[in-house]
């Protein structure tokens, strides 16, 4: 203990002790405090007026600092790249969605695309002063700042600009940092951009549920309309959805339903509160219930095809590049027409897809379909088929280029002949009326680049056959023959002419390429039909009406050109031909389009693809059936799909042409071809028919019968050697016609005439089985065995008699 006396207790007190003489020195103003008085006790832990007053100017002058130097440090940045991303927008040509695409359901438009209802709905639910206050509300940003840093959990209270900071140049962290930063940036912005600026901006990055960002992905997203045609009610609702996006859908949360529903109440009165809504109006409006949410890619059915193909056609026409569709924002009007589009579904469904039985068949596990139509007149591709479903099959059959036309090529060669004033060997004109020899395995003459004789249909004979039979029994005979005296070479490039790319596979110029030996696409033999029914005139096809880039500038689109391919003549005596094919030939289920129509069946080698193109004075369409293995993708036989010895042009392939055509022309006229022939071409009667050689029973004609047949099938084309290995083509009828056979008289000087009969049918296999046998299509005519048909039986036959 101290030595000092303690001082001494009185009571509850205690006496401070006088000063004593000793003391006044240290009181002086010498040494020590210099005369002030020492505070002691607790005193010495208050503040001082002078230090409050001190504290306070540092304090102020440390904000004003940190203020200044805040704001020349933080810059507005670039916008984040989730804000700049947006979907593009496929429009049918009538201007009904299509589909979107983009990793971002987004589409910007400009404040003008928004209806006045949508923005006060979403002013009266964020920031009812938006236009008379400030770009920050400091109070609520410092105590949102405060509870999301002690842990209180996420708090918003920020203006519309801060909240559109937040959404465009900042991440959505909730963190001080950014919270400082979107502070500094909002006070920029709102002296660099105007009010209208900010409320566009901001309506169009804001989340609203269903992967939808901005107001008219959301407009569509629950309500199937645009952002422009949004009313006080659904504005409201969409307004309500900022606030809690996800718990707000009341079709994924009808629990929330009593929350959502003050909420949107909560809108409105703010809306009538600041004028924007009447009292009126307001009373009896009920809560709109917004259409169904579904599980769709957006992708299925038809449209990821429709958008795969379009994207395909705007890079490689250089119209958009792949980057720039990547980058998102544009709104692509089609020319596909959504009645027209339903109609193709709808046909393919009804004549096939319904039909099969995968089931209880594998083969029809095969069977694919694919199909274009083009408007003749305009190039525009108003409908395609693609298939079943594209999450499901992806390959889009109406552009695929790996399934051999068939016959559907035939009519090239009747083009190119007219068109070139070609002859026969013996130097008579080609004209529908001109007569081949139609005899089965008959070696092409005049052709330099080996042996090749393609076997008809089932091995039948024909004897003097004119073009015009020719072309309604496809017999291959004849229209090898007719390649070699046009010349392949100049039938090659008419095709070129009509609408088939130069790049087309096995396009080559060889006697084969009658046959079909090419695999273009059904949109590129569609394409080539269109120019044949526009009289000679073709134009590159197109699919888009119109782009535009973020809802303004418009995208500039190739100017479509066209020219005469072939000579009006030429073009109008193969429709006049082909006209006969559905009228008496292989086609006759075309005829249930109702209205006068011209087409072509085609068969694929071994049945692997059947094919009808046709067209009317205002459509050409193209349809196909393939066969595909659905595990290893490759080309399958469809012997016995839907329960048919095969399937063949005639038949299904036909049968969808015609009603799809049918219901994508209901209402308009009937319109009849106007054609300008070939001097020559008239109709006569055809040669008197003598008999023939028919290896397999003979039958009634189809035509007679009413059974739809089916029509030839290429093969490979035909080498320069004879060893075995040139290629060729395999025979099949057109629509698996018979027909009553004769032997026919000898060959002309020329090779070229020869006495048959018209009523059997040439080229593809009419009925048969997975090992390749043939029969006939007609009644009782099935368990009849063909020709073994392509060109490797054919030169295998031939090596051995030489």
């Amino acid at each position: 203990m101290s030595d000092e006396p303690q001082p001494q207790q009185h009571g509850q007190g205690w006496a401070p002790r006088e000063p004593r003489a000793a003391d006044a020195p240290q009181r002086g103003t010498g040494s020590g405090t210099g005369g002030k008085r020492v505070r002691t006790g607790w005193r010495r832990f208050v503040p001082t007026w002078r230090m409050v007053l001190g504290g306070f100017l540092v304090g102020a002058l440390l904000l004003v600092g940190g203020f200044f130097l805040g704001y020349s440090l933080v810059h507005i940045p670039s916008a984040n790249a989730l804000a700049l991303k947006q979907a593009n927008l496929y429009l049918y040509a009538d201007g009904s969605v299509l589909a979107r695409d983009g990793e971002v359901n987004r589409e910007s438009v400009s404040l003008d695309r928004i209806s006045k209802e949508a923005q006060h709905a979403v002013l009266a639910a964020e920031d009812r002063d938006f236009y008379t206050e400030s770009a920050v509300d400091p109070q609520a940003m410092l105590r949102a700042a405060w509870n999301t840093a002690t842990g209180k959990g996420k708090q918003s209270g920020s203006t519309i600009t801060q909240q559109y900071v937040k959404n465009y140049y900042l991440r959505q962290e909730q963190t001080v940092t950014r919270k400082v930063k979107e502070f500094f940036i909002a006070i920029k912005l709102d002296r660099e951009q105007s009010k209208d600026e900010i409320l566009e901006g901001y309506l169009n990055t804001s989340y609203f549920g269903r992967n939808a960002y901005g107001i008219q992905a959301a407009a569509q997203a629950y309500y199937g309309t645009d952002a422009q045609d949004l009313d006080a009610p659904r504005a409201a609702y969409l307004a309500a959805l900022v606030n809690a996006p996800s718990q707000y859908d009341v079709i994924s949360h009808p629990e929330n339903r009593p929350a959502v529903e003050s909420r949107w109440n909560y809108v409105l009165d703010g809306m009538v509160e600041k004028g924007w809504l009447s009292e009126a109006e307001r009373t009896g409006l009920k809560f709109p219930q917004p259409k169904e949410t579904t599980t769709s890619t957006g992708m299925s059915g038809q449209r990821g095809y429709i958008v795969r193909t379009v994207k395909d056609h705007l890079i490689q026409n250089e119209i958009l590049a792949e980057e720039e569709l990547d980058a998102g924002g544009h709104r692509i009007t089609t020319t596909l027409h959504k009645d027209k589009q339903d109609a193709f579904v709808d046909a393919v469904n009804d004549n096939l897809m319904d039909r099969l039985d995968p089931e209880n068949r594998e083969v029809d596990t095969y069977v694919r379909a694919g199909g274009a139509a083009v408007d003749p007149r305009s190039g525009k591709v108003v409908a395609m088929y693609n298939g079943i479903d594209y999450v499901k099959q992806y390959t889009p059959n109406a552009t695929r280029r790996d399934y051999q036309v068939g016959s559907i090529f035939k009519p090239f060669v009747l083009a190119s002949a007219v068109e070139n004033g070609s002859t026969t060997q013996d130097g008579q004109p080609i004209t529908p009326n001109t007569v081949y020899d139609g005899t089965n395995k008959r070696p092409v003459q005049g052709w330099s680049g080996g042996h090749y004789n393609p076997a008809n249909e089932d091995d039948r004979s024909y004897g003097h056959i004119t073009v015009r039979e020719a072309t309604d029994k496809s017999v291959n005979a004849v229209y090898a023959q007719m390649a070699v005296d046009v010349g392949a070479d100049k039938v090659q490039q008419t095709a070129i002419d009509l609408g088939l790319p130069s790049t087309t596979p096995e396009l080559t110029p060889s006697p084969s390429i009658a046959l079909g030996v090419a695999t273009a696409s059904a949109l590129d033999m569609a394409e080539a039909y269109a120019t044949l029914a526009n009289h000679g005139k073709h134009g590159a096809y197109t699919m888009i009406e119109k782009i535009t880039k973020d809802g303004q500038e418009t995208v500039p689109l190739p100017e479509r050109k066209t020219h005469q391919a072939v000579s009006r003549e030429a073009a109008d005596t193969t429709t006049a031909v082909l006209r006969g094919v559905v009228q008496n030939g292989t086609a006759t289920a075309a005829q249930a389009a109702g209205r006068p129509a011209a087409g072509k069946t085609g068969t694929a080698e071994e049945d692997r693809a059947a094919w009808f193109a046709g067209y009317t004075p205002e459509l050409a369409t193209v349809v196909s059936v393939m066969g595909q293995d659905p595990v290893t993708a490759a080309q399958k036989e469809l012997y016995g799909a839907m329960g048919l010895p095969r399937i063949n042009g005639g038949g299904p392939p036909a049968e969808i042409w015609a009603q799809f055509t049918r219901e994508a022309l209901e209402g308009e006229p009937v319109s009849d071809f106007d054609l300008r022939l070939q001097s020559g071409a008239e109709r006569t009667a055809p040669p008197t028919a003598s008999t023939g050689t028919d290896p397999s029973a003979s039958a009634p004609d189809d035509d007679a019968s009413g059974t739809p047949g089916t029509d030839e099938s290429p093969n490979r084309s035909p080498g320069q050697d004879e060893d075995g290995t040139e290629g060729g083509t395999q025979g099949r009828t057109d629509e698996g016609t018979t027909g009553d056979t004769t032997t026919g008289g000898g060959t002309t000087t020329g090779g070229d005439i020869t006495g048959v009969t018209d009523g059997g049918t040439t080229g593809d296999r009419d009925s048969g089985g997975p090992d390749g046998t043939n029969g006939a299509d007609g009644p009782g005519a099935d368990t009849g065995r063909g020709g073994q048909g392509g060109l490797t039986g054919f030169i295998q036959q031939s090596t051995r008699r030489q």
